[in-house]
């Protein structure tokens, strides 16, 4: 017998027949559903489940074929917009089809029809039932949750069908299983897959009340050791005798105690301090949470060193350190000054950017002595973990405070100086971004709430003097480069590594080698430009520092007084380095480059050959993409003044040191001084050097790192420098003794070379 009802969907929620269910309904179409039930079926309407119950609106595809007709037995109003609902489910029926009413698209029917039972055999259907009602009290028994009346009533039914739809309704299935069960008509089969699910829910039930037995065993064993524990702790004190447990709670207390920090901070800490002396010795978390009261207890809350405040003494002080590094020099001894007239005045935040070697973290050392703070460095080269530096949570296995934090620890104090190392060599990846970390530490606004993970109580960083360093102002992150203030240390010259060497390295070895310079060893000037030029190519000192050791311990042993450069050749081999050890070019299509690498200043070659072919440009020296299109701006500046020179030949570009990458534009001048030289069969003078960008129109643009380049020269033998006109400013920074030994020419436009050295 075919029929049509309304369906109500009801999702996380099954009825079986002869099972009650009550509903709170809000909505207007279960009202409307309610309603057409009413009207049109003798309150009767299809409960269903949507086969996937984590769909949000399933399609009539979705939707079962089996469902059960449930009376509606009793409607009570809540609210104006709620309403209870009491179903009661009386049989399970087949769906033909799902379909929209047409006076009410939003009112889902349905075609449904009886569903006939199967036959089995009655001695098998006997059989399942006493096994049922047998397992049943088992689990009943087993299951604190369910009533021994229920067992009684389950017996009075001698129908097997309603008998395994009863069972289903009160046992804890979950959704899916239950949509199983009411999907399934062979009330045999049912009965006999409810034999396998109770057997695994009595065994579910063995199993946790085994478990609840072991934990209140364990909770009567601890209160139990707990109680012996107060007892043992009363007789030690009869006696006058403390547990180690016990004595570091009075020792964390009496720290606790001497701190000057805000009241959440100590009722929290005199929290974790009674925790401790209360856990179980055998607890793995003990060491966990003496460790953490160890750091935290012994960090420099309120503890300041006294900062040297006369400007006069600490410029002494650098000066008896270092050369030169003026700049850096008074922007130290500004911040005193200030501070003297302001003393809650931020820290400043210093950059030194420069090459290798050349005295960056030295600075910040002699700093830190000068102003007579503890001095700390971190180096970040290479780091891409942010914890790091701002530490771990103390419930993580190994966890241990950041670096910054370590740092203060260390220092034992709240003003200490640390220095940040290579903050251009920082990666960013997935384990987080070091630099916006850094950042925060960094800011002064919000440095003064720096919380630590391990620590996770806000620590005071306004005091600490941050100085950073990197070598490439470029790989510098912007967000950090917007907050610092940037000091360019830049390559030395020889004169001032002669006088570096005179002042500073020499002294410092003879103390070290308990010599007397004045009686025992002599080097001359002359013999320190040699070691400078024949056995170190760098920026700095720091190569140059182990020369003089390695000579210096060598002239001891063989008890030589004074050295020449023969002597010196003998002592520490053949010289590494020449002033003209490169190949000399005496042919046209060469031309000297000025370039920066991380050791600061070079001069490099470009040279350039032509042949007959099809107008092809090769190059050859590991060239990045600007350095590509700079030859190109070339090329084509010349071809405009030069086009008939150019006809049927190939080009060929090779710049030296082949194996160190090469960008930037600021080869242009060089590369159309070799292109033109090469047309012109015009030589140019070894010791020319070229730096500037080229346009279409031959007009010269400015560069960076003017200074460097101009050193770098001047160290390599360089006279004459042909440099932009627009770079004029950056000869105020260049020393004085480059700028009256070489020969600067400022040019706007690429004529004025081309008329200077091929007419």
């Amino acid at each position: 017998m075919r029929y049509e009802i309304p369906v109500m969907l009801l999702k996380r929620l099954v009825i079986l027949p002869n099972q009650e269910i009550k509903i709170d309904l809000n909505n207007s179409i279960s009202k409307q559903v309610i309603k057409e039930a009413s009207l049109k079926s003798d309150g009767k309407l299809l409960v269903v489940a949507p086969m996937d119950t984590l769909e949000e609106e399933p399609s009539i595809e979705d939707l079962p074929k089996v469902g059960v007709v449930a009376k509606i037995k009793n409607k009570i109003a809540i609210s104006e917009d709620s309403v209870r609902l009491t179903l009661r489910g009386l049989y399970r029926v087949a769906v033909k089809r799902y379909y929209f009413s047409k006076q009410d698209n939003n009112i889902l029917n349905s075609e449904i029809f009886k569903i006939d039972l199967p036959k089995y055999n009655p001695n098998e259907e006997i059989a399942v039932r006493r096994k049922l009602i047998e397992l049943l009290e088992k689990y009943i028994a087993s299951s604190s949750d369910v009533s021994n009346s229920i067992i009684s009533s389950v017996k009075e039914v001698k129908d097997l069908n309603t008998m395994t739809d009863i069972i289903t309704s009160f046992l804890p299935f979950n959704i899916e299983k239950k949509l199983e069960y009411m999907q399934n008509i062979n009330p045999l089969n049912r009965a006999i897959s409810l034999i396998n699910d109770i057997k695994g829910e009595i065994e579910f039930n063995e199993i946790d009340n085994a478990l609840d037995d072991r934990v209140h065993d364990e909770i009567i064993e601890n209160q139990k050791e707990f109680l012996l524990k107060e007892k043992l702790k009363a007789i030690k004190n009869e006696l006058g005798e403390t547990s180690l447990q016990e004595e570091d709670a009075k020792n964390f207390r009496e720290l606790l105690d001497k701190l000057k920090i805000n009241k959440e901070i100590k009722e929290k800490l005199s929290h974790e301090i009674d925790k401790y002396e209360l856990m179980n010795y055998s607890s793995p978390e003990l060491s966990v949470l003496r460790n953490y009261l160890d750091w935290t207890l012994n960090l420099p809350w309120n503890k300041l060193s006294k900062e040297e405040n006369n400007f006069n003494l600490v410029q002494v002080k650098l000066d008896e350190t270092h050369y030169g590094l003026q700049e850096i020099k008074e922007r130290i001894i500004e911040y005193i000054a200030v501070k003297n007239l302001n003393p809650k005045i931020k820290s400043p935040i210093l950059c030194l950017v420069g090459p290798p070697g050349v005295g960056k973290t030295s600075i910040a050392m002699s700093i830190a002595s000068a102003l007579n703070r503890k001095f700390y460095k971190i180096s970040v080269g290479g780091l891409n973990d942010s914890t790091e530096l701002i530490g771990t949570r103390r419930t993580y296995l190994a966890a241990s405070p950041g670096r910054i934090i370590q740092g203060l620890k260390k220092c034992g104090t709240r003003n200490p100086l640390i220095l940040i190392d290579e903050i251009d060599k920082m990666v960013k990846d997935y384990k987080g971004d070091p630099a916006a970390t850094l950042l925060e530490i960094l800011d002064p606004v919000q440095n003064q709430l720096f919380t630590d993970n391990y620590i996770e109580e806000p620590f005071n960083l306004s005091n600490v003097l941050f100085i950073l360093t990197a070598n490439n102002i470029q790989d510098i992150p912007l967000a950090l480069l917007d907050r610092v203030e940037v000091i360019e240390l830049n390559s030395y010259t020889i004169f001032e590594k002669k006088d570096i060497a005179r002042k500073y390295l020499l002294p410092q070895i003879y103390r070290e080698h308990l010599v007397n310079a004045e009686n025992n060893i002599k080097i001359s000037d002359e013999v320190l430009y040699y070691l400078i030029n024949s056995y170190t190519d760098e920026s700095g000192v720091r190569d140059l520092e182990r020369v003089l050791t390695s000579l210096v311990r060598k002239l001891i042993i063989n008890n030589i007084k004074t050295v020449n450069n023969e002597k010196i050749s003998k002592l520490l081999g053949s010289p590494k380095y020449n002033l003209n050890e490169e190949v000399i070019f005496d042919t046209p299509g060469v031309a000297n480059i000025l370039a920066i690498k991380n050791a600061g200043g070079i001069v490099t070659k470009v040279e350039l050959v032509k042949y007959k072919g099809t107008g092809q440009i090769i190059t050859t020296g590991m060239l990045e993409k600007v350095m590509e299109e700079s030859i190109k701006v070339a090329v084509s500046y010349v071809k405009n003044k030069y086009n008939h020179l150019l006809n049927n030949i190939d080009l060929h570009f090779h710049f030296l040191s082949a194996s160190i990458p090469k960008d930037g534009p600021s080869a242009g001048v060089s590369i159309t001084s070799a292109l033109i030289s090469l047309l012109e069969k015009k030589q140019i003078p070894e010791d020319v050097a070229f730096t500037g960008e080229i346009s279409l129109n031959g007009n010269i643009l400015k560069i960076g790192k003017l200074k460097e380049k101009i050193i770098g020269a001047y160290n390599k033998g360089i006279k004459v420098v042909y440099i932009p006109r627009s770079n004029v400013d950056d000869l105020k920074s260049i020393p004085k003794i480059i700028l009256e030994n070489m020969t600067i020419i400022m040019v706007t436009n690429y004529q004025q070379i081309y008329l200077d050295l091929f007419k």
